[in-house]
């Protein structure tokens, strides 16, 4: 009879040297080429065949565990997304995380970014393809801010979809960057992959696994502030700049000293940071024979916030079945399913920014705790905002064995939904309310057929011929709707009028609603074929020949053909024969030109019309006097003809070394990347109406180094029970701007400058060079005698010094430059796991270095003049306006009345060196069993565990945290911070 584990193992069942790489969804395992491996139990599971198989000679479990990440790191701690978890663990991948609210969305970005991040949308063209057994996870798109008026969140749910991986669940996680193995998971993985395998059935053998843990997201300390602390700062400026009439217009909330509201206790801190409790309880339950097996996961998880009662409620489940009815046949069937509901923060901007409506917000909310506590009690108890999300995996797959003849078909799904509804009542909107409902869904559908052919012509040559199949289908919907006016705060939902038989039966009741129907669909096509040659342990040759076709793009450039191929030589035994220091030395080259996926498919048709009626200050209407209609797409960018696929050329290579025995294990990689034919919306002429036209020719190339280092300082052994194992990583990376569409040589969009030749990822801005004491001071053209102006304002005393770059004695965009880079550019993280008999400490260190912020945050509370004049989004001031976030007090003594607007954002004068170290993770163990085994044989492991996340961090950063930034470099001061998390768990496993 056949043994059978899972469909991982089902597949190399019985093979030597033959592996089965799947195209684009499919699976790969390395294995060893003289070895039999009919005990599937010994299998390693890994990516590696994609550019080579573990050849003899080399320790496999090291080299494996090497390419994954260490899961002690990751096993104990409360981590919520896979983002998370990747932190810091993984060399060449930064992981943005914008807030601590749990729930909410985080950027993975592997080995740099290829697309100037202009807006939000271009993060969705960066993002490393997430694959869970295979099957790539659909993730939101980016179409759905074309409607919105914001970017701050996504309209729905804006619930990170990469929390329903459990970390329990976890049997492996790889970090994809070789270019021959992204390769030959398709385009979808152009810019990485992160390829995860969850845990699943063993053959022979029932166990149960129980783990749970409770504990605290920390109260966060701050200090707060009310307004006699604000009036101290805002007088010396009155007193040395101001007027007789700016005292007049000495706002109101600041004028009455006696009012204990805002001049008594700021204690607001009260009720917005508290300790938010966490736990988690999960069960697995593994049984069944060599002939069948099963293994189901469930899971309930609470992940709270220490800020606004913010908190994500997860319930998971996940079923796997394998069966073997026939000694050469495998069957095999998985499902994973997620429910979540996120509970947001209360906010005023994320709540002005989905209801479009700015009221009266000259005076902000006391910092009183009673007065908060009331605006508390009515948010609570008049406000609706349901925010769930639903989400399932699952594949089909059949795995035939047939000596030399491989043949593998699978068919795998991923699909997701989101609802949220939500009301704001008239006590919050001056009068008027409002009602948004939103349901939106993702669905990926995946079919992949190889069949693989194994020719040995002796016992140390091998060839390994492999042809495959693979088509992905996804679709993207939402239907989205809002409305205002409705007639009175009890009705919470867009309803319709009573009977179906009434022919107004569709229109809302008491509400004017706003509807924005929207999908997309797109289909990848693709065919395969692969040769692997390996010669007698001492290397192995791959070339890869795809053809891939995407609805995606346009008729004439539908389909690409994509190459890759890699060399892999095993040199131990050849340089270093005699020398028993040295276990392993292996060397790799490998390179790829692969075609990348557009994120949506605006650009598969061509110039086309939009129900887009929108203007200036209005972006979202799509109705004229509520009569659909269509126009040409002038707010999104015109599309043309003749567009083609954007690609990459890719190469990297390395080397890996081994030593005493493998006890020191350490990788060197160097890679560049160039990523051509991309499109960015070129601006036209005013007169067209467009705001930009979108253009081929982008070319971004990311280099560096990527460094990875383990080490058995001590191991255990039958005479002592120390051990002490250390392990670091580090990516350093560096972008540059190779080409602009039409030869320009450089592009100006909005507050961005591309300059070729420069980095994509710089600030724009005005050099600060000091302050001008005296009109005196200010530089005088000699030409006309006029003085050193701004847009047509002369500066004076008390103004900024900004560098005149071109000498023309006036200040404008001519003089910004490109300064500093907001993503970092080294990268990593380091630490160490020592254990002493039945106790053990694990400790995981994660930094950034080499990057500036733009502390927008100062820039708005240093020019109060302005920001508490303007009527727009940006001047919303939170509850923690209330809050020393930043030392102002370092900053020049400007004149914040002045036409010149010193304290505008886009300058030097606000860059900061964000560079940071955290202590990410720490975790002490006791073993239970360690001197009771033979007591308790049916325990394989029972174990006492106390872990902490984010316990402190090292930086110059003025501000709470460097971390606590927008995806393009800017702090605004509105992210919730992230928490210092303290768990105390248990986890038992019982083997029969």
């Amino acid at each position: 009879m056949g043994k059978i584990t899972d469909f991982r193992s089902g597949v190399i069942k019985g093979i030597s040297v033959f592996s089965i790489a799947l195209l684009s969804s499919q699976l790969s395992m390395g294995q060893n080429p003289v070895k039999d491996t009919a005990n599937v139990n010994d299998t390693t599971y890994s990516l590696t065949t994609v550019t080579g198989v573990t050849l003899e000679g080399v320790n496999s479990d090291i080299l494996n565990e090497y390419k994954r990440l260490r899961l002690n790191n990751i096993l104990f701690q409360p981590y919520i997304s896979l983002q998370q978890m990747l932190k810091g663990n993984a060399a060449g991948v930064y992981v943005q995380e914008p807030s601590g609210e749990p729930g909410t969305e985080q950027n993975i970005f592997v080995r740099g970014i290829a697309t100037p991040l202009l807006s939000k949308r271009e993060l969705f063209d960066n993002q490393a393809a997430v694959f869970v057994n295979g099957i790539p996870l659909s993730l939101e798109k980016p179409f759905a801010y074309d409607i919105q008026q914001y970017d701050f969140n996504r309209i729905g749910t804006a619930t990170n979809l990469l929390s329903v991986i459990h970390n329990e669940n976890i049997e492996s996680i790889e970090v994809i960057k070789d270019p021959a193995r992204l390769a030959a998971l398709g385009p979808i993985a152009a810019n990485g992959a992160i390829w995860i395998l969850t845990k699943n059935a063993k053959s022979g053998k029932s166990e149960i696994s129980v783990n749970g843990y409770y504990g605290y997201a920390v109260k966060e300390v701050v200090t707060p502030i009310n307004a006699a602390y604000e009036n101290r700062f805002r007088l010396p400026y009155y007193d040395k700049f101001g007027t007789i009439d700016d005292r007049y217009a000495y706002p109101a909330y600041l004028q009455d000293s006696s009012n204990s509201d805002y001049y008594g206790r700021a204690n607001w801190t009260d009720l917005y940071y508290q300790n938010g409790g966490l736990y988690n309880v999960d069960l697995s339950l593994t049984g069944g024979t060599d002939r069948a097996n099963f293994r189901f996961f469930g899971a309930a998880t609470k992940n709270s916030g220490n800020a606004d009662n913010t908190s994500l409620n997860r319930y998971m489940a996940s079923f796997a079945i394998n069966v073997a009815p026939l000694k050469w046949l495998t069957v095999s069937t998985m499902i994973n399913a997620t429910l979540m509901d996120r509970f947001r923060n209360r906010n005023f901007r994320d709540r002005l920014a989905e209801t479009r409506y700015i009221p009266d917000i000259s005076n902000p909310l006391a910092p009183n705790k009673s007065v908060y506590a009331s605006y508390l009690d009515l948010y609570d108890r008049m406000t609706k905002d349901d925010n769930r999300n639903n989400a399932v995996q699952g594949y089909f797959a059949i795995a035939a064995d047939l000596k030399q003849f491989k043949f593998n078909s699978r068919i795998a799904f991923d699909y997701n939904e989101a609802t949220r509804d939500v009301f704001y009542p008239t006590q919050l909107m001056e009068g008027n309310n409002f009602v948004s409902n939103y349901f939106g869904y993702n669905q990926r559908i995946v079919i992949s057929n190889t069949l693989g052919y194994n020719l040995a012509f002796s016992k140390v040559s091998n060839l390994l011929l492999e042809a495959g199949q693979n088509y992905q289908a996804d679709i993207n919907k939402f239907d989205y709707a809002y409305a205002y006016n409705g007639p009175n705060n009890f009705i919470k939902l867009n309803i319709v009028n009573g009977s179906t038989s009434n022919e107004a039966y569709l229109t809302p009741v008491g509400f004017r609603v706003y509807y924005f129907p929207s999908k997309s669909q797109s289909s990848l096509a693709s065919f395969f074929g692969r040769a692997t040659y390996s010669y007698n342990n001492l290397f192995q040759l791959t070339g890869i020949v795809r053809r891939d076709g995407s609805s995606a793009l346009q008729p004439d450039n539908r389909w690409r053909t994509n190459v890759a191929g890699s060399i892999r030589t095993f040199l131990k035994d050849v340089l270093f024969e005699n020398n028993k220091a040295v276990s392993a030395f292996n060397a790799y080259v490998s390179y790829a030109n692969m075609g990348h996926v557009f994120s949506d498919d605006r650009f598969s048709r061509g110039p086309n019309l939009r129900p887009d009626l929108s203007f200036t200050g209005n972006p979202t209407l799509a109705t004229y006097n509520g009569f659909p209609a269509l126009t040409r797409p002038y707010n999104t960018g015109w599309v043309g003809y003749g567009i083609p696929w954007m690609y990459s050329d890719n190469i990297s290579g390395g080397v890996e070394l081994g030593l005493f025995g493998n006890r020191v294990f350490a990788n060197v990689e160097v890679y560049s990347r160039t990523t051509k034919n991309q499109l960015i919306p070129v601006p036209v002429p005013l007169e067209w109406g467009y705001t930009g036209a979108y253009s081929s020719g982008l070319s971004v190339n990311n280099s560096g180094i990527d460094v990875s280092v383990s080490a058995d300082i001590i191991r255990p052994t039958n005479s002592n029970n120390i051990s002490w194992s250390v392990n670091g990583n580090m990516n350093y990376n560096r972008n540059e701007l190779k080409a602009l569409p039409k030869g320009l040589d450089e592009l100006v969009i909005g507050s961005t400058k591309l300059q070729v030749g420069k980095p994509i990822d710089a600030f724009w801005v005005y050099t600060n060079e000091g302050i001008y004491n005296t009109d005196a001071e200010v530089p005088v053209n000699p030409v006309t005698g006029n003085r050193l102006s701004i847009k047509g304002v002369t500066f004076k005393a008390g103004d900024a010094r900004w560098k005149d770059v071109n000498g023309d004695f006036k200040i404008d965009e001519n003089d910004k430059e490109l300064s500093g880079n907001y993503l970092p550019k080294i990268t990593g993280g380091f630490g160490s796991t020592f254990r002493y008999k039945s106790l053990s400490l694990n400790f995981q260190f994660y930094f950034a270095l080499g990057h500036k912020v733009l502390n927008q945050y100062a820039a708005n509370r240093l020019d109060f003049i302005n920001n508490d004049s303007r009527d727009n989004i940006n001047a919303i001031k939170e509850i923690t306006f209330w809050e020393e976030k930043t030392d102002l007090g370092s900053y020049p003594f400007y004149n914040p009345w002045s036409d010149a607007i010193p304290y505008r954002a886009d300058q030097t004068l606000f860059l900061q060196d964000a560079s940071f170290m955290k202590l990410r993770s720490a975790s002490l163990h006791y073993d239970i069993l360690f001197n009771a085994k033979k007591k308790r044989a049916a325990f394989s492991k029972a174990e006492v565990y106390l872990s902490g996340t984010n316990l402190f961090t090292i930086t110059k950063f003025n501000g709470d945290d460097p971390e606590l930034v927008q995806y393009n470099g800017v702090y605004n001061g509105t992210g919730l911070p992230i928490p210092k998390m303290v768990i105390i768990g248990l986890k038992l496993d019982i083997v029969k």
